[in-house]
């Protein structure tokens, strides 16, 4: 008899699960989820075995073709379609990713893994709203999930529901009182509210706890940036990205401020880095236009080409994104010598952006005719506690 179950401790880009031979469970949830299904086609479980092994090796497109095999023979091999999701959110096929991590979830509602990758990717497509509700609806019937609940309090913080974050950070702690990764998701939280001197403490407190934590250190570096200490801070991102490589929003951190010292070609290596594990990433993208730009000239229009490639892309998923408007309209205006091209850009960055935004007033002169030389710095993205939609400005804030 095949039991459907053995969860291999991996992070989450390479977390591929097995079906094994014989009763080991890795996942105490599992027996209960898979009650009602039928006993797995053997046949299936040896392909996926083969996808797991072959993603394992670096092999995505044969470890994709095994898996959906798998898939084919026994469609209620919930396994197989939870290591194809995994494998085609490491590719970058959120949509596929997400779709196949639903049907798994539908599967196995009780298994925590499930649930914590679809949130994640979720995340990654900027649904942070819907990741909230996906993972406030699984701890709700299963309290003791603390990875899941851990993912919430960021899922909750990213959607702008810090109150509820901080409740859900602190249930965290009540059941694994010291978390790192709930002192450094409260820090965040605290942050965001402006609470900048509990934020600190809460950090301190995540990376007495561990010091091996790239949360921890993430929020350390926000917070010492936000005390106007760029070197200090930068110094945290990159503690963060060498515990934790797959730490994407530490290296969008330390492009911002590689980019706020005018090191261009520097910052443009960590924007590359982190499109390299996720291509759709629109802050990366915007940061990579920004370094890209910062060393364009009139010898290098390549440069010029792929700033302008990257904003249109961005615009493409997302209209009304201000930083990549104003962005785009600098480039053209300034840069390209189109102002025509300039203008309907300058406009919809009006419409839309915020009344006590920065950039306003150089969006209304460029509108006016009025003559100014290229600005010495890229517009760029803002330092971020999260992923999603970028909500533009003038660099790194101190």
């Amino acid at each position: 008899m095949v039991v459907r179950s053995l969860v291999l401790a991996l992070p989450l880009s390479a977390a591929l699960m097995l079906a094994a031979c014989g009763g080991h469970s890795a996942n105490t949830n599992t027996a209960n989820a898979t009650k009602a299904l039928p006993p797995a086609n053997p046949i299936a479980v040896g392909k996926m075995v083969q996808g797991v092994g072959a993603a394992k090796d670096g092999q995505r497109d044969r470890a994709v073709s095994l898996l959906k095999e798998a898939i084919g023979i026994d469609p209620n091999l919930w396994e197989a379609r939870f290591n194809l999701g995994v494998v085609l959110a490491g590719a970058g096929d959120l949509a596929g990713a997400e779709d196949q991590l639903r049907q798994a979830s539908k599967l196995a509602p009780e298994v925590q893994d499930v649930i914590v990758a679809l949130a994640e990717v979720e995340k990654r497509r900027g649904e942070h709203h819907a990741a909230a509700d996906l993972l406030g609806d699984f701890v709700q019937a299963h309290p003791q999930a603390l990875d899941a609940r851990t993912l919430l309090v960021e899922a909750l913080r990213n959607s702008g529901q810090l109150d509820k974050a901080i409740e859900q950070g602190q249930e965290v702690l009540v059941r694994k009182p010291g978390d790192a990764a709930a002192l450094g998701e409260l820090a965040l939280c605290h942050l965001a509210k402006g609470e900048r001197e509990t934020a600190q403490l809460l950090a301190k407190q995540a990376l007495d706890s561990n010091a091996k934590s790239a949360l921890a250190h993430r929020a350390m570096g926000l917070i010492q940036l936000q005390n106007g200490d760029d070197a200090l801070a930068f110094q945290s991102f990159l503690r963060a990205s060498q515990e934790d490589p797959h730490d994407t929003t530490a290296r969008l951190n330390m492009g911002g401020v590689l980019l706020h010292a005018g090191r261009y070609d520097k910052a443009e290596e960590q924007f590359r880095a982190i499109l390299q594990v996720s291509p759709d990433d629109i802050e990366a993208q915007l940061g990579l236009a920004a370094a890209v730009r910062g060393q364009a000239d009139a010898h290098s229009p390549a440069k010029l080409e792929e700033a302008k490639s990257l904003l249109t892309k961005v615009l493409e998923r997302d209209p009304h994104n201000i930083a990549a408007l104003y962005n785009l309209g600098v480039l053209y205006a300034d840069f390209l010598k189109r102002p025509a091209d300039a203008m309907p850009l300058f406009q919809r960055f009006l419409s839309d952006a915020p009344s006590d935004h920065p950039a306003r007033a150089d969006a209304e002169k460029y509108l006016a005719g009025a003559t100014k030389p290229a600005p010495t710095a890229p517009t760029t993205p803002p330092p971020t506690t999260k992923g999603g939609k970028p909500q533009g400005g003038k660099g790194p804030s101190k």
